[in-house]
């Protein structure tokens, strides 16, 4: 781990030197009524915790479907947010403050317009006075609960990518690059740059330094509002601390900052200019966090001793305070009492405020460098916008996954099972057709299933950070996908090519440098069309587990009816040969290593008397009854394709 602890961290100057400049017009961010509810199809919906709700909702996901114990029952509704006003300043930090549960994680995401399912939504949210547009959602930064970033890159490659990527075009890449460093020395983590992020898995960074990255990765384009979701979670007080500070530094700059946090101590609650405080849904507080302890304390709720005011709040929305001087039989229902006095007292200061505050919607413009232009410029998809985000993809790829591409244990395996091969089949005869089939056979079932399964984990892996940056206009979803199937291209021609040259020559096959090189290319293309078989269920499932299952049963589904096993295929499976990967590669090896089949047959007199009938009815039915080498290119081709079309159409349902 980087030694967070031992590092001092205060915010940089406001008005420190910075590579990136903005004159850019702050944002007044105001919400009023909000509600949210969703169809639970249960007649126990009572029982579901919101917690178990609100947490479906991170990144804008569908709603849950409720374990039901009655199928039959009428649909009834759950209301996760009940009619929430507010208003978040520039230079303020608005706290939403409430236990797990009371539908922070659902605000956030109903502000930043990222629930899909908006028939149980109702409520008006506003960013100076206007409703959500392109231009705002390019000038606003969502940090989500969790870090999603790439574990294998380090803190300075992660955060120089993300500039090149996500700064204008008309910036050059040396001023992008000088973007990323002086971001790495606002957050503090000059000392950690060059240590990969990590994760539960791999050895990398401290959980305070992981969010200061992600904040760093919205800090890039210099919004001018920053929401994040619980970015003190998991983290321990100095930790929680820094990335308040870091947040407070920001607001000193005019940004308008908004973030939930569940339960933050007491010198980071001292950092919050605003709070709003929840519970089950409702508001039971809206105003300055300095003011709040005095505001309950005039409805009635005061802590018998000092403490941690947060610890108080989180405490009367979980409903476990009294009134004061109220006996046991006098107690009311404390959250009943805590909404009825906001409503009351509160509610109609709140909307007034926020009906009457001003808010600004000039031009945003930003300095670059020497440079000033418009911050928030149209997109262009030409073609040399295209092949940047191409290249840069592809770098970032090939970096992410330098080490997993060519691991050792993957390297042992092919080498392992290509020896395995080789003194199988030990420089066998050429007239031992029967074994020189069950070779071609053994290579095609080998590079059919190692590649496709393989694949299947590509996309699923990335799906969140995929997503992620497709919502922040990062790149085109083209330009991701040919940079994520090109990247993997090392791994999947590489090995394959290790393989044959091993196995080729030590079994014995057709000696003549034409048919190796032929049979390489074979394999090579059959391993890219295996590879796309796997692409193509990774991105339609989208779960890893699922997606494997389902390729492996395809998979021996296709090396059933290859050609080898069974020839007189059942009718009704026919049409699985026809579509079978293994069919077709496992055809043009044997046509490679035999061609039509006339000089085997020859050489094994199968026109003559005393031919050995086993051995020639392999070259009547697998040599001589093949189907046109044309076809089976064409085939594959046509699988190479399709294979990943179908890849790309899924992952553009998935970003839609």
């Amino acid at each position: 781990m980087s030694g967070e602890a031992a590092e001092e961290y205060s915010p940089r100057d406001p008005n420190s030197s910075h590579h990136l400049h903005s004159n850019s017009s702050p944002i007044t961010l105001k919400f009023f009524d909000v509600s949210y509810r969703v169809k639970l199809q249960d007649s126990t919906t009572s029982k579901l915790t919101t917690t178990a709700i609100t947490n479906m909702f991170h990144g804008g996901a569908s709603p849950p479907s409720a374990d039901v114990e009655n199928p039959s029952s009428a649909t009834q509704h759950h209301q996760i947010l009940n009619g929430i006003t507010g208003m978040a300043s520039p230079g303020h930090i608005l706290a939403i403050l409430g236990p797990s549960g009371s539908g922070k994680s659902t605000l956030l995401n109903i502000i930043m317009g990222r629930l899909h399912h908006t028939h149980g939504q109702t409520g008006t949210v506003l960013f100076n006075n206007r409703k959500l547009t392109k231009s705002v959602i390019k000038r606003t930064g969502f940090v989500a609960q969790d870090d999603v970033l790439y574990p294998n890159l380090t803190v300075r490659e992660t955060l120089v990518f993300c500039s090149l990527l996500r700064l204008p075009s008309w910036v050059s890449k040396k001023e992008k690059i000088a973007v990323a460093e002086s971001v790495i020395i606002e957050l503090g983590l000059s000392k950690c740059e060059h240590t990969n992020i990590g994760n539960n898995f791999i050895r990398g960074i401290s959980g305070g330094e992981r969010k200061r990255v992600s904040i760093g990765y919205e800090m890039l384009v210099d919004p001018s509002l920053l929401i994040l979701d619980e970015p003190t979670s998991g983290l321990d007080a100095t930790a929680a601390y820094r990335v308040v500070a870091t947040l407070r530094g920001l607001a000193a700059k005019g940004k308008t900052v908004v973030t939930s946090v569940h339960q933050p101590s007491s010198r980071v609650y001292q950092m919050f200019d605003d709070l709003l405080v929840l519970s089950e849904g409702r508001c039971i507080y809206f105003g300055k966090g300095s003011e709040a302890m005095e505001y309950f304390e005039r409805v009635g709720f005061s802590p018998s001793f000092a403490m941690n005011p947060a610890d108080f709040l989180l405490d009367l929305a979980n409903g476990v305070c009294q009134l004061d001087n109220a006996s046991e039989k006098e107690k009311p229902n404390v959250l009943q009492t805590l909404v009825s006095s906001y409503n009351d007292l509160l509610a109609p200061k709140v909307k007034t405020a926020c009906v009457d505050a001003p808010a600004t919607a000039s031009e945003d413009r930003t300095i670059i460098g020497n440079h000033e232009k418009n911050k928030y410029y149209v997109y262009t998809n030409s073609f040399s916008t295209w092949y940047n985000e191409f290249s840069i993809l592809l770098q970032r790829n090939l970096k992410e996954r330098k080490h997993e591409t060519f691991n050792s244990l993957r390297v042992f395996q092919v080498i392992t099972a290509s020896l395995l091969a080789g003194f199988m089949w030990w420089h066998s005869d050429y007239k031992d057709v029967q074994d020189h089939l069950g070779l071609l056979f053994f290579i095609s079932i080998f590079w059919g299933v190692f590649p496709s399964l393989n694949a299947v984990f590509a996309f699923p892996q990335e799906r969140a950070i995929f997503v992620k940056e497709m919502a922040s206009g990062m790149y085109t979803l083209s330009s991701y996908f040919m940079a994520r199937i090109t990247g993997d291209l090392p791994m999947e021609l590489i090995l394959p090519t290790l393989f044959i040259s091993i196995t080729y020559w030590m079994t014995g096959l057709n000696p003549e440098f034409s048919a190796f090189t032929l049979t390489l290319i074979v394999v090579l293309g059959y391993v890219l069309v295996s590879q796309g078989l796997g692409l193509a269920f990774g991105a339609l499932i989208m779960d890893a587990k699922q997606a494997s299952t389902v390729v492996t049963v395809t998979m021996l589904a296709f090396v059933l009816t290859g050609g080898y096993y069974v020839h007189k295929v059942p009718c009704f499976m026919v049409w699985v040969k026809y579509v079978s990967t293994t069919f077709y590669g496992y055809r043009l090896l044997i046509n490679v290593q035999y061609g039509d089949g006339r000089r085997v047959s020859s050489l094994l007199g199968c026109s003559s008397v005393g031919h050995d009938p086993a051995t020639c009815k392999f070259v009547d039915e697998d040599i001589k009854g093949q189907i046109q080498p044309v076809m089976s290119v064409g085939m594959l081709l046509i699988m190479f394709v399709g294979y990943r079309l179908l890849a790309y159409i899924a992952l553009r349902r998935i970003r839609t």
